[in-house]
């Protein structure tokens, strides 16, 4: 997605207006406006300029957004208006002080002033009111700017109406503080709206300030502490104790606890040893690291975290369609109302200035704003939260959908095992000896590159094994070893193989049984024509696997196991980790239209970590990756898991689950709002008193849009983790 920096844009009916022009682009498959970023996400193959001349002709500024990772000083979702509006807002508050002094202070209540008489005052405050239309002029630019270009706005609902109170009070020389009243309240609205909209960003701010400045390179024996900009894959660079890791690499040298929290979420530091991969921005907790760089600038685990979160931010949740569409229609439609309620209380007698007050007070309560920020602003907050927690949410789309699945497939290699097999069982047969067993078998597989060869002689090496010479070697694929040791004939593999070679007894061979339906792979070794052992050797459950798959369904989900491997090993898996129901043998071709035919009976994840998965997580209702897995897979996939933990499958639908709920909490507030206070601003309701002059409704403006927003901020407190949302 190629993003856009909007300029001039003021309310929902502005980016209303942007999208509809640069949808009609040829080319522009699709395209979302961001309020709270001021910014344009476009999918298509509309050029740079094309697009930028659209949102131009439609009256507002654009520029294509840098591919360079953002920095703190230019934090991209700061609103550059803010200290302009924090003076236009200190100069209006002193000058309204001073008018509603006049105003009703002397004029109206008699207290001591300046020694002028009525009209010189009134000249005053009619002056001073003017220099608050001034200061706040980017109402009146915008406003008639929107009119001319039949594309009315919030601000043109407030250059009229507070033009109209303007005029009011020259002709009859009272309500001289109600211009500047109103441009002083919405102000005051507009101010505190941005200052709530800045603390929506606070997450990605902190993870760009988490980046480091300077790396220290080893260049032979000297140290060189250089820009972490300069940093280049290959280079070698230093990590001491207490410092931040400047790039992701490998460990080459040293042995520390890294804290990953600030990617993953997980407080527990994480022991590196030579050969581990380390990631920028996090901490080296304790002891010297020596690594290769191998990804730097924009290239960077931290970078393409805040690349996500940016734009997420630029895409829209399809639970905001019906908002986008009332916003691109509200303004038109609200000068309407006013103008109708203007007419009706004058043909039905009213005086002009009770007439004109509740023409006002519905041109100026009326927030379309409120409308356009319940969505994005509870996307941008909880993508935030989700980033903080390791939850990578790619699109508000995926943000919405999460919530909505109701069955959750999980791969079983690398997701809910670890993806590497280790030895679980040793036994050494009529007395051969465990520690000759374990030699025998280091020897053997010591030549072998498999990785059931990897996991025996890993284990050997715990348990300080040696090897001996094997001679006469030859590897009999699919089955296993021969060759001799001291000239004894030796030989490891499976059944097949070792039946060839030694008489089996019946003990041995339910042994082996026993172990292979326990999901476990079966090795047996020979010497000098005789059973040595079995070894067993299997992927291991991930600690915690059974705690999550059951809190996944405690949220009413189904759960099933999706695998390539056979019956036996996928069934013993599944009840290790309390999963009921699955689906082995499945070659990987397969998987994705098993994934399609449970989507169309269910909304469905598929929740995976290999380039095998790569086309069930597109296919997939919800795409979840598991964070240490493969490129492809990660970029498949809608939601990212940093920390690789299932835990965090529950923990992202149940962000999901309440980033939703605030949404249409804010909805229903903007929607309840105007189709409550427009009636109540018309004046229909004066017959029981209920009236509402143009200040208190400007007042409710601003509220709105501000309620809205601290609303999104709540998702800062949900707690993700607990058991029931």
């Amino acid at each position: 997605m190629r993003k856009y920096n909007i300029t001039g844009m003021g309310c929902a009916a502005c980016s209303a207006r942007v999208e509809k022009a640069v949808s009609k682009v040829p080319g522009v498959e699709r395209c979302a406006v961001s309020l709270i970023t001021n910014s344009l996400g476009v999918e298509g193959t509309a050029s740079d300029q094309e697009i930028i001349n659209a949102v131009e002709e439609a009256g507002y500024g654009a520029s294509a957004a840098s591919d360079e990772p953002a920095q703190a000083e230019d934090d991209p979702l700061s609103d550059p208006e803010l200290g302009r509006l924090k003076t236009r807002l200190k100069l209006s508050i002193v000058l309204l002080a001073v008018i509603t002094y006049i105003a009703m202070g002397q004029l109206m209540m008699g207290w001591p002033g300046l020694p002028l008489g009525d009209n010189a005052l009134k000249i005053i405050a009619l002056a001073l009111t003017v220099a608050v239309m001034i200061i706040n002029g980017k109402f009146y630019v915008n406003g008639i700017r929107s009119i001319v270009r039949l594309a009315p706005n919030m601000d043109t609902l407030v250059a009229l109406g507070t033009a109209a109170a303007f005029g009011y009070s020259i002709w009859t020389g009272m309500f001289l503080e109600s211009a500047a009243m109103i441009l002083t309240l919405i102000t005051t609205g507009k101010y505190l709206e941005a200052r709530s909209k800045g603390r929506t960003a606070d997450a990605l701010r902190n993870l760009i300030l988490l980046a480091p400045e300077t790396a220290t390179l080893i260049d032979g024996e000297r140290r060189i502490t250089v820009p972490v900009e300069q940093v280049k894959p290959g280079d070698i660079f230093a990590v001491k104790p207490g410092e931040k890791i400047p790039v992701d690499g490998i460990v080459t040298e040293g042995v520390s606890a890294v804290n990953e929290a600030a990617l993953t979420g997980e407080s527990i530091p994480v022991d590196k040893f030579p050969g581990d991969t380390v990631s920028a921005a996090t901490t080296n907790t304790s002891g010297y690291l020596v690594c290769e760089a191998t990804r730097v600038g924009e290239d960077t685990t931290l970078s393409q975290i805040i690349r996500l979160m940016d734009e997420a931010a630029s895409t829209k949740a399809p639970i905001a369609g019906l908002a986008d569409k009332a916003a691109g229609v509200f303004v038109p439609v609200v000068i309407a109302i006013a103008v109708a309620v203007f007419a009706g209380w004058m043909i039905g007698g009213a005086e002009a200035s009770e007439a004109l007050n509740f023409a006002i007070s519905v041109l100026v309560i009326s927030c379309p704003c409120a409308l356009g920020l319940a969505t994005p602003v509870a996307v941008m907050v909880g993508t935030g939260v989700g980033a903080g927690r390791g939850l990578l949410f790619k699109t508000a789309e995926a943000l919405e959908e999460t919530g909505k699945i109701s069955t959750v497939v999980l791969d079983k290699t690398g997701t809910v095992t670890e993806g590497k097999p280790v030895v679980t069982d040793v036994v050494d047969w009529d007395s051969f000896g465990r520690d000759k067993l374990l030699r025998l078998a280091f020897s053997l597989e010591s030549m072998s590159e498999h990785p059931l060869a990897e996991a025996v002689c890993e284990y050997a090496k715990e348990e300080h094994a040696r090897t001996k010479k094997v001679s006469d070697f030859t590897a009999m694929p699919g089955n296993g070893i021969i060759g001799s040791i001291d000239g004894v004939p030796a030989c490891g593999g499976n059944l097949e193989l070792i039946e060839s070679q030694v008489d089996m007894s019946d003990e041995a061979r339910e042994l082996g049984r026993t172990l292979a339906s326990e999901g476990k792979t079966v090795m047996y070794f020979a010497w000098d024509e005789e059973l040595a052992g079995i070894i067993a050797v299997a992927d291991r459950i991930k600690l915690g696997t059974a705690d999550a798959v059951e809190d996944i369904r405690s949220l009413g989900m189904d759960v099933i196991l999706l695998t390539g491997d056979n019956e036996g090993t996928a069934q013993a898996a599944a009840a290790e980790a309390g999963i009921d129901r699955v689906i082995a043998n499945v070659m990987p071709d397969d998987k994705e239209r098993i994934v399609a035919e449970l989507s169309s009976e269910s909304r469905t994840a598929m929740v995976g970590d290999g380039i095998n998965d790569a086309p069930a997580l597109v296919r997939a209702d919800v795409g979840i990756a598991i964070g240490s897995g493969t490129d492809v897979a990660i970029d498949a996939a809608d939601v990212v898991l940093m920390s690789s933990s299932l835990d965090d499958v529950a923990a992202a639908v149940r962000l999901s689950r309440a980033s939703v709920r605030i949404i249409k909490q804010n909805l229903f507030w903007a929607f309840i709002y105007n189709i409550i206070g427009i009636p109540i601003a018309a004046g229909l309701f004066s017959w029981a008193g209920l009236v509402l002059n143009p200040m208190i409704a400007a007042a409710c403006m601003c509220l709105s849009s501000v309620c809205v927003v601290t609303n999104a901020l709540r998702l800062n407190t949900v707690n993700i983790d607990k058991k029931k949302v």
